[in-house]
């Protein structure tokens, strides 16, 4: 049975791995602050939050539908210069504010789900952001505090006076005062990007300071353990495998639409093509000119006509919005979407490559960057594979495109992925998604181990995961 904290209460950890989870009747994001005693992070590596999912002995995991994602924390696994976990609750309504909602509960439990202590946050009014509660050291040992700090400063406020740095946008300077005065003219525009603006930070490079991906003093999971713990799986046990089975949303069968449903776009729609009843065969790529136009499903193999195989090669991904009409014109929705690939050994997560980890522990894959827009011709982001310096336990890539702001597939046209040979920049093969769908996710394609060789899968698959902390647990399905 769990221990009720009041505000300003303290307990003692007896338990290396906890998990730090929270209910609440709103939407809402959890994070956390890892700082010193002087009560600042030590680099932006120490701030676990849903753009940067895995910190030193810290990560973000799945939660219940309905509720943020939790924090699974390894305490042997965080560094000896961290003083305090600062679990941070942030309202994720424009406007909200915790007096609007029931009070939330912050729970603390053991890796096996066991409840150690509760705490309800009561007396908050106007304020979005919380400090819920700190893990902390105290003589050797750990111990949980109900804190319960409301900030009014809002969110960049908080993580600023934590020492995270945060990037925003250069003030336009103010026009120079001169007789006459010029006509008015239209006010500079400037482009809004997320906390932080990504991660690494402009112009630090990377890795970032003091580490890249993973954080410094840990892999993945961190090193002495790391979470999940070694004794079970993930998540833990009595909580199902991993990945959990796939959502509600995912009909039995896999697949948009449900077998023997309608199509998806709808059978005999003008100028729609349509995959084969049966997979195509598997096919070598050409060996000089062209590229293959792969349907869903089909697989082609990593070498050319005659028998050389690709060692160096460049996943492209691009999409557009789709402009709809509006009184003054056409209007383009603000769309952010971001390339990820995620490697795996078998079925176990082994590292994952996206906006804000740019490149794989063993430096074989190499992300471009990330594209806040979609526009333009060409690819949108790109990621670089040398197949030849891939640890030897990837057994599968898998390409997958996120919304950053919730925007479905729906929105999005010329969604596509295309290979290219990294010798000479010729494009290979291509697979272009056919029609938009309800999603705010897609697995694109993957690249797999088959024997000796390395094949590609055109997938075009939905699911709903705004980043890829959120898509992780969903990709089982896929990697079979």
């Amino acid at each position: 049975m769990s221990a009720t904290l009041v505000k300003g209460q303290n307990g003692p950890l007896a338990v290396n791995d906890v998990i730090v989870s929270v209910e609440i009747g709103a939407p809402a994001d959890v994070s956390a602050l890892l700082v010193t005693e002087s009560g600042k992070v030590r680099t932006d590596a120490d701030f676990v939050f849903f753009n940067q999912p895995v910190g030193p002995g810290v990560q973000l995991q799945p939660a219940p539908a309905g509720q943020p994602a939790a924090l699974g924390v390894s305490l042997s696994a965080v560094p000896a210069d961290i003083a305090q976990i600062r679990a941070v609750i942030t309202l994720d309504t424009p406007g909200g504010s915790f007096g609007q909602i029931p009070a939330p509960v912050t729970y603390v439990a053991d890796s096996a789900g066991n409840r150690l202590f509760e705490y309800r946050i009561e007396g908050l009014s106007s304020e979005s952001i919380v400090i819920a509660l700190e893990l902390y050291r105290r003589q050797g040992s750990w111990k949980v505090r109900a804190v319960g700090q409301g900030y009014a400063g809002g969110f960049d406020a908080l993580v600023t006076d934590h020492g995270v740095q945060v990037n925003a946008p250069a003030q336009a300077p103010a026009p120079a005062q001169a007789p006459p005065p010029p006509p008015p003219g239209p006010a500079p525009t400037q482009q809004s990007q997320p906390i932080g603006g990504g991660y690494p930070p402009p112009g630090s490079g990377y890795p970032p300071p003091g580490g890249g991906y993973p954080p410094p003093g840990g892999g993945y999971p961190p090193p002495g353990g790391g979470y999940p713990p070694s004794s079970g799986g993930y998540p833990p046990p009595a909580q199902g495998g991993y990945p959990p089975p796939a959502p509600d949303y995912a009909p039995p069968g896999g697949g948009y639409p449900p077998p023997g449903g309608p199509g998806y776009p709808p059978q005999g729609a003008p100028g729609q093509s349509f995959a084969p009843s049966g997979p195509a065969p598997d096919r070598d790529l050409p060996k000089t000119g062209g590229a293959v136009s792969l349907v869903k499903g089909q697989r082609v193999n990593l070498r050319k006509e005659g028998g050389s195989a690709l060692s160096y090669v460049k996943m492209g991904l691009g999409w557009d919005p789709v402009k709809r009409g509006g009184m003054f014109g056409s209007r383009t929705p603000d769309i952010d979407l971001d390339a990820s690939v995620i490697l795996f050994s078998g079925t176990t997560l082994v590292d994952v490559v996206y906006y804000g980890a740019l490149l794989s522990k063993d430096g074989s894959i190499r992300h471009t960057g990330d594209n806040l827009t979609g526009e333009g011709e060409g690819d949108d982001e790109q990621i670089m594979v040398d197949l030849s310096r891939l640890s030897a336990q990837v057994t599968t890539l898998l390409f997958i495109v996120t919304s950053y702001k919730g925007h479905t597939f729906e929105q999005v046209s010329n969604a596509f992925c295309r290979l290219v040979d990294g010798a000479n920049d010729n494009e290979l093969a291509r697979y272009t998604l056919a029609g938009g769908m309800p999603f705010t996710a897609m697995a694109m394609s993957k690249v797999y181990r088959s024997g000796a060789d390395w094949k590609m899968e055109a997938i075009g698959e939905g699911f709903q995961a705004k980043h890829p902390g959120e898509a992780v647990p969903q990709l089982a399905r896929f990697i079979g």
